[in-house]
């Protein structure tokens, strides 16, 4: 394990300093173009290829306090979405460096706690604008263009984010198998240290003086908020009454009139490209995967009305490491490798029908299912010699046999682990045996052979033997062969609803990203679908909450606005008296995590040679949308130019078309949450420990000037 280092100023907020410092090792993974890492382990000499945050923090040495509630976070996120850990890991050290800023100026933790947790219940409000509506996605099955333009169409990243080069050429650029990698270098003896390769776009955007009349003609008075709430510990809990800041009502009026009502994603194409964010290649099997469970729902209910539900528990992977690229696939049916050893076996398998057994548990001697209690009073005797000479398990696979010859069995597939010998056994009497297959599986083939799932394969009868599934070498086996001197087999029947996507890499340290990648992809997909709407991409979202934090800041705050804060108006007069002077600050602290996400991705896109830069082009945006009146509408604004084509004329040659960039909707709120509740909960959880205060005792008290030891 490796642990970031870096000095730490102990006359200030330690856990928060430890928290920015561990975000810090991932910046270089946010955005479509991403750089990968060496991690390096001084101490035992290892090295590790890692270009995820989830990846990074299982190499990190995350054992402190605050290295668990991070990596719980980012877990978190990844076993629920699948997508949006590092716009949580850098958002989490943002506004970490935020609040410690707000300390450092003597604003009381309870306010910061507060203004901060309100500050982005209203941002997720503001951005429901944003949203484009997903219908219809499946009325264009038909198209034969569907898939072939992934491999063609570069993906814009927005009216504030453009790299005229496109990010899906950028991206591939940076695969190991077309040039040198740009890789970050991290150890315990240095800060990450980044190649000095970078790919200069031909143009830059600038914002434009006047909406266009589709613009305009989109525009919408009615809005439909979604109330959101956070929550970040066991403390600092609001009341129901809980409204959010206040919004000056001269932009209530345009909020509302930002509405898409023009925009709408209703091809799975379109869809597809969007979510991609660079990845075409993971985002092409995707696509082909969904058209397959489309074709074979419309198959089984015999036509194409019944409403369509991506179901991706029924989509794995098998990884084929050393492969071409070019071997990449997606086939119905279900792909795992076997030994060469059973190459003869599938051999005489082949074009003939295989009657299977599906065993939920292991296929060993001492297995026993969950709260089995072996009896202490009870006890085996043998009955004869020659029984007593065979061990236990011989006699338990001898019977095992018996019972498969009985049932005419030539396929059983276990969830669990499986008995070396009693495989032995099956592979001499031609019989193929697979462990570890996943429950999604199982339930699959169940659903299409008609077999019936058993604990024990001694409970196995003829009603629940399955029939009708072919076995088949997914290639060539001098092909594919790896390594281990495993090959690919493809089991299938008719009607069964499993997909299995085939990855492949001629690089093996290649293929963890790889099928990393393709998960983050079909969660992507999973997400636009279930919910029906997207995001607009190329971090409009996020340049709206930026633009929208400073006009509140600039908005005075109202008597009655008091009560919009939860617990704080029940507080003391000073703490209430003083929300109204720190207010601003904190909301422009709690703005400039969003900035610097803003600029790091424009930096790693290498759109810009520093963050400096690309900050100043960011700074430039945001007053243009501030001085607009309507974040909202400028954002529209500057997306209407991408569908007018005022782009520079390089790009319009090479594209057909310029799609849209989109992004999912809850995994990314949730990302912002989760970042926010896990500062918050590191600021207030040390200083209880310092102090020893609890909550109404922090409220009843002045914090400035407070030391954090």
């Amino acid at each position: 394990m490796v642990m970031a280092c870096r000095v730490i100023n102990k006359r200030r907020h330690m856990g928060l300093q430890q928290l920015s410092l561990l975000a810090e090792t991932g910046r270089t993974f946010l955005g479509p173009v991403k750089s990968s890492k060496f991690i390096t382990d001084e101490e035992c000499h290892g090295n590790v290829l890692v270009s995820s945050t989830v990846r990074l923090l299982e190499s990190l040495d995350t054992t402190s306090a605050v290295g668990q509630l991070l990596n719980e976070a980012v877990q978190a996120q990844n076993d629920t979405y699948r997508t949006g850990t590092t716009t949580l890991l850098f958002l989490a050290g943002a506004w970490s460096s935020a609040v410690e800023e707000c300390l450092h100026l003597g604003v009381p933790i309870a306010i910061i706690v507060s203004v901060m947790s309100e500050g982005l219940n209203s941002c997720s409000e503001e951005v429901v604008s944003l949203q484009v509506p997903v219908h219809n996605i499946f009325d264009h099955m038909g198209s034969t263009k569907a898939i072939s333009e992934l491999k063609t169409v570069s993906v814009s990243l927005g009216p504030f984010l453009q790299d005229s080069s496109g990010a899906s050429s950028v991206q591939e650029k940076h695969d190991l198998k077309d040039v040198a990698p740009r890789f970050t270098f991290y150890s315990l003896s240095g800060r990450p240290v980044k190649s000095s390769e970078f790919f200069k776009p031909d143009a830059k955007i600038e914002a434009g003086e006047n909406t266009s009349q589709t613009l305009k003609s989109s525009l919408h008075t009615d809005t439909c908020f979604r109330k959101s709430v956070l929550v970040h510990s066991r403390h600092f809990n609001r009341t129901d009454n809980n409204q959010g800041i206040h919004k000056p009502d001269r932009f209530q009026e345009l909020h509302g009139a930002t509405t898409f009502q023009t925009y709408r994603c209703s091809d799975l194409a379109e869809l597809a490209v969007g979510l991609s964010h660079g990845d075409h290649s993971s985002m092409k099997l995707v696509e082909e995967a969904v058209q397959l469970q489309y074709q074979n729902a419309c198959m089984q209910h015999g036509n194409c009305t019944v409403p369509f539900v991506f179901d991706i528990s029924r989509l794995i992977t098998c990884s084929l490491p050393g492969l071409p690229e070019t071997f990449s696939c997606v086939c119905p049916g279900y792909i795992v490798q076997v030994s060469i050893a059973c190459a003869g076996l599938i051999k005489e398998l082949e074009n003939r029908p295989i009657r299977v057994v599906l065993i939920e548990g292991d296929l060993t001697e001492s297995y026993r299912h969950l709260g089995f209690n072996k009896s202490t009073t009870i006890k085996t005797v043998l009955g004869s010699v020659k029984l007593q000479e065979d061990s236990s398990e011989e006699l338990w696979a001898n019977h095992i046999m018996q019972l498969l010859i009985q049932f005419n069995v030539n396929l059983i597939l276990i969830k669990g682990n499986v008995s070396e010998h009693l495989t032995e056994k099956c592979v001499h009497s031609k019989r193929l045996v697979i462990g570890s297959v996943d429950g999604h599986v199982i339930q699959a083939f169940a659903e299409a052979t008609g077999a019936v799932q058993v604990a024990y394969i001694t409970q196995v009868n003829e009603d629940c033997v399955g029939n009708g599934i072919s076995v088949a070498f997914w290639r060539n086996p001098l092909e594919v062969i790896d390594r281990n001197n495993r090959i690919a087999v493809l089991l299938k029947t008719e009607g069964i609803n499993l997909i299995t996507a085939v990855l492949t890499s001629p690089v093996s340290a290649q293929m963890q990203t790889k099928e990393d990648r393709f998960w983050t992809c079909a969660y992507r997909v999973y997400h636009a679908l279930k919910e029906e709407k997207v995001f607009l991409g190329g971090s409009a979202v996020e340049f709206l909450c930026l633009s929208h934090l400073h006009i509140l800041a600039e908005q005075p705050l109202q008597k009655g606005d008091h009560t919009c804060l939860g617990w704080l108006h029940h507080t003391s007069s000073w703490l209430a008296s003083s929300l109204e002077i720190y207010r601003p600050t904190v909301l422009k602290y709690l703005a400039s995590g969003w900035h610097k996400y803003l600029s790091a991705l424009l930096y790693n896109t290498a759109s810009y040679s520093s963050e400096f830069e690309a900050s100043t082009f960011i700074q430039h945006h945001l007053h243009s949308a501030i001085g607009s009146g309507s974040p909202s509408s400028y954002i529209l604004k500057e997306y209407s130019k991408l569908n007018s084509g005022i782009f520079n004329s390089s790009i319009l040659n090479k594209l057909e078309q310029f799609p849209r960039v989109y992004d999912v909707v809850t995994p990314k709120i949730e990302a912002w949450r989760r970042a926010l509740d896990l500062v918050l909960l590191v600021l207030q959880t040390d200083s209880e420990i310092i102090t020893g205060l609890g909550h109404a005792q922090i409220n009843s008290q002045k914090l400035e000037g407070f030391l954090f030891l």
